[in-house]
């Protein structure tokens, strides 16, 4: 590839459903330099398709994966895959009114569903005889299914290009009939070894296929973890996410549109912390890439191409300290473990954290006492009552329970404010929203409050009024910032 250090660009599945509207604002963008190229772009599965390929990510609905990891027989999963080609080349239809590249379009599609379709069929077979194991060969399943949606789309994107009369390439990551084995590195580096970015616009597919395994360690969150490489490889000035919403000082659909602000600048510890409350700007793998190799991240909404964005970089600090973001998660379980014989013995929290990591909870948040230790999770009401019934029969003499709660998170790149965790709590308090924890760190750069789960959205509310709206500890304006 040509070095020319171009910016890498990622765009997420809600953003390449609306096809029209990122062909304008973002792939036919020009630059005073190089026109549309100086660009690499990672793309996503439409939205939907992964959660047909998969299972649906909020409410659990059986996708093609979940079907035939628990199939005794094809039909079933078989007959889902069949629908997901078919909704694909609906997409199609929908995207192309040429005919020439419909057809070639629908053709990409026969070839990897009917490929995969063949695969997974023998791999049953394979596995009836009792030798094979078929939990051996999810995760590779798992990762095939996946690969098809972003080939998908990004394929597709390549087609639309060239019809707009830009040298586009599409970088196939998936290995579809690769026979070699390569590592994540090595599989970008061929991918792109021909690419001349000057003069060329590269779509790569956001799953890539390596001895990594990329699902198995980052599951969905995997395109961002390829975003993050190709950025870091190929020595990109700036990383770019498009996504269908601003950056804001809290969720617009609670505070209300008119009342958020744009966030201007913040950093990498502040995305982390987004990542945590489920406010992702960016996988927190993948933020460590760019962190290490300098590299800044900008998050755009993708229909306003005009707006600069947020800058994320490594070192920004706001000229004065400042609540950046309200923000938070619900549905977070606190499980309480209390023993009064735990004072001055070791040993406790090991055993606890091999439970939740049995069972692949995540912890949100953490608390400790002398004889209590409570972890925020999240996590299905099964998988954590899973986890109260082991501790209890390792723990006789402890007293285990859970519930559900929310946390609301107050964060800002220097929150190093005399008061504000005391303003933070009367907030609250004068809004009748109970309170049942805070949790803050020296490092200051959020307070977690814990509180009842219906008192959820009114928190965010209140906090953000007073914090940001009334400026009182608030966010300075998108133009002060930037």
């Amino acid at each position: 590839m040509t070095r020319s250090h171009p910016t890498v660009e990622k765009i997420g599945g809600t953003c390449m459903a609306r096809t029209g509207a990122m062909l304008r604002n973002v792939f036919l963008r020009r630059t005073a330099q190089a026109g549309p190229y100086g660009r690499i772009f990672v793309v996503s599965a439409y939205a939907g398709n992964t959660d047909r390929l998969l299972e649906h990510k909020k409410s659990g609905e059986p996708g093609v994966y979940a079907l035939f990891s628990g199939a005794t027989s094809d039909s079933a999963w078989g007959d889902a895959l069949s629908a997901v080609g078919e909704e694909m080349c609906g997409q199609n239809a929908r995207l192309f009114d040429n005919e020439v590249d419909r057809q070639a379009a629908d053709a990409f599609v026969r070839e990897r569903v009917e490929g995969v379709r063949s695969c997974l069929i023998d791999l049953h077979r394979l596995c009836s005889y009792g030798h094979f194991r078929m939990r051996q060969h999810l995760t590779t399943v798992r990762e095939m299914l996946a690969a098809i949606g972003e080939a998908h789309s990004a394929h597709n994107t390549a087609l639309l290009l060239r019809r707009h009369g830009v040298d586009s390439v599409l970088v196939d990551l998936t290995g579809w009939r690769d026979g070699t084995q390569k590592t994540l590195d090595e599989r970008i580096q061929a991918g792109l070894a021909s690419v001349d970015v000057s003069r060329q616009l590269p779509i790569l597919t956001g799953y890539a296929q390596c001895s990594e395994r990329l699902m198995e360690s980052f599951d969905r969150g995997y395109t961002e973890v390829t975003f993050s490489r190709v950025a870091v490889l190929t020595r990109a000035r700036e990383a770019i996410i498009h996504k269908e919403y601003h950056l804001s000082s809290a969720d617009p659909a609670i505070v209300g549109v008119e009342r958020v602000r744009t966030i201007g600048k913040t950093n990498y510890d502040v995305a982390d912390q987004l990542s945590n409350m489920g406010m992702e700007a960016i996988h927190p793998r993948a933020a460590k890439g760019l962190r290490q190799a300098s590299i800044p991240l900008r998050v755009k909404n993708a229909f306003e191409p005009e707006d600069a964005g947020t800058s994320i970089t490594p070192d920004y600090r706001s000229a004065r300290p400042r609540t950046e973001i309200v923000t938070g998660l619900r549905g977070v379980f606190a499980l309480e473990f209390h023993e009064p014989d735990m004072v001055g013995v070791k040993g406790y929290d090991s055993t606890i954290l091999d439970t939740l990591r049995r069972y692949k909870v995540r912890i949100v948040s953490k608390t400790s006492n002398a004889n209590t230790i409570t972890h925020y999770l999240e996590g299905s009401l099964k998988s954590v009552k899973r986890v109260e019934t082991d501790l209890a029969e390792t723990f006789e003499a402890a007293a285990i329970s859970s519930r559900k709660v929310a946390i609301v998170s107050v964060i800002g790149s220097d929150l190093n404010l005399n008061g504000l965790t005391a303003a933070a709590t009367a907030t609250l308090a004068e809004s009748e929203v109970r309170l049942l924890g805070v949790h803050q760190s020296m490092r200051n750069v959020d307070v977690q409050l814990v509180i009842d789960e219906g008192d959820f959205e009114r928190a965010v509310r209140c906090l953000h009024k007073a914090l940001v709206e009334d400026d009182r500890y608030g966010a300075e304006s998108a133009e002060a910032a930037a």
